[in-house]
């Protein structure tokens, strides 16, 4: 529609002055005539549109599905691998462990060993002490002048 024809709309459609005959114009009609086939075409779109809508809301759904069958899958499978992992990962600290109590054991060992030599060593020196202490006893009271 160009400026011409809307401006038209303005124009009266008689001279001034006396009433004219004849029909006068129908505004309304009109107005209903120039957007009749916009509105069609808006209606088209809107059915295109909640089309479209539907078909996005559907493939949504399926995206939703497939997602949660998919997640459900990776659960499994982790819930599955899950005592392999956690084996693999403890491997270096048990073996940690193993070598620590090794250590232990040994620095152990070497410790009695150390106590048991000087037992031997001193054992000589304590049974003559002792053989000594059990005879001046068995001797009696000692006599003072």
């Amino acid at each position: 529609m160009s400026l011409r024809d809307f401006l038209e709309r303005f124009r009266p459609t008689g001279t001034p002055g006396a009433a004219a005959v004849g029909v006068p114009a129908d505004r309304a009609a009109e107005r209903a005539a120039e957007l009749e086939p916009a509105l069609t075409r808006l209606t088209d779109v809107q059915r295109e549109a909640a089309r479209i809508r539907a078909a996005a809301h559907e493939a949504a759904e399926v995206l939703r599905r497939d997602a949660a069958r998919e997640a459900e899958r990776i659960v499994a499978d982790a819930r599955e691998r899950a005592p392999e992992v956690r084996r693999r990962a403890a491997a270096p600290v048990l073996e940690d462990g193993r070598r620590e109590a090794a250590a232990v054991r040994a620095a152990g060992g070497r410790t009695v060993e150390a106590v048991r030599e000087r037992a031997r060593a001193r054992m000589p020196e304590l049974l003559a002490r002792t053989v000594a202490e059990a005879l001046r006893q068995a001797a009696g009271p000692a006599r003072t002048p």
